[in-house]
C-alpha cells in the first residue's frame, strides 16, 4: 500500500508539473512585460504610383469634320395650330478623336408634303453660314424656323395639312407635323 501511495503520488506531481497540452510553453526565465514590443529593425517600402488621365487629342489643324465622326439627330412638335410657325431643333455631335470645323451650311431641313417639295431651309438662308469649331462629344444645336411659306418668295401660304422635315442627306428620323 505503501508503494502505491508513492506511485500515485509521483504520478500527480507529474500530472501537474506538465499543464495544459493547448497551452504554449514559456520560457521559464522569461518575464511577462507590458511594454509593447521594439519596433521592427526593417521598416516597409511604400511605392506611391499616379497615372494621369490624358487629355483627348485635339484634330491636328482643327480640319473638317470627316462625315462619320458626326451624329445628327432633328425633333420638332407634331401639331402646329393658327399661324405658329414650326420649328426644328437640330444636334449635331462630334465622335471623332479631337476637334474639328463644321460647317453649318450643310444643315438642310427640307419641307414635303407627298412628293411635293414644299421648302428649302439651305435655299431660302441669308448669308453665309458660319462654321462651328466641334468638340469631342460636345453638341451643336441649331433651330431652324419655317415661315409657312411655300418657298423662298413669301407669295404662297402651305395650306394646313400634313408634311414631312427632313435633314438633307443626313441619317435622321424624318419628322411627321401637321398644320392646323
Amino acid at each position: 500500500m505503501a508503494l502505491a501511495g508513492v506511485l500515485c503520488g509521483v504520478g500527480l506531481l507529474a500530472w501537474t508539473c506538465t499543464g495544459d497540452a493547448d497551452e504554449p510553453v514559456q520560457n521559464a526565465g522569461a518575464v511577462a512585460s507590458t511594454s509593447p514590443p521594439p519596433p521592427p529593425t526593417v521598416m516597409p517600402t511604400v511605392t506611391v504610383t499616379t497615372t494621369a488621365t490624358p487629355e483627348p487629342e485635339e484634330a491636328e489643324d482643327g480640319g473638317p469634320c470627316e462625315e462619320r465622326d458626326l451624329v445628327f439627330g432633328m425633333s420638332t412638335e407634331k401639331t402646329y395650330s393658327g399661324s405658329s410657325r414650326p420649328e426644328f431643333r437640330i444636334t449635331v455631335v462630334n465622335t471623332g478623336s479631337g476637334s474639328c470645323a463644321f460647317s453649318t451650311e450643310s444643315l438642310d431641313v427640307r419641307i414635303t408634303s407627298g412628293s411635293d417639295r414644299i421648302w428649302s431651309s439651305a435655299e431660302c438662308r441669308d448669308g453665309d453660314s458660319p462654321k462651328k469649331d466641334l468638340r469631342r462629344g460636345i453638341p451643336y444645336v441649331e433651330t431652324v424656323t419655317w415661315d409657312r411659306m411655300r418657298g423662298c418668295d413669301g407669295k404662297n401660304t402651305a395650306r394646313p395639312g400634313t408634311y414631312v422635315a427632313d435633314l438633307k442627306d443626313k441619317k435622321t428620323k424624318k419628322q411627321i407635323f401637321h398644320l392646323r
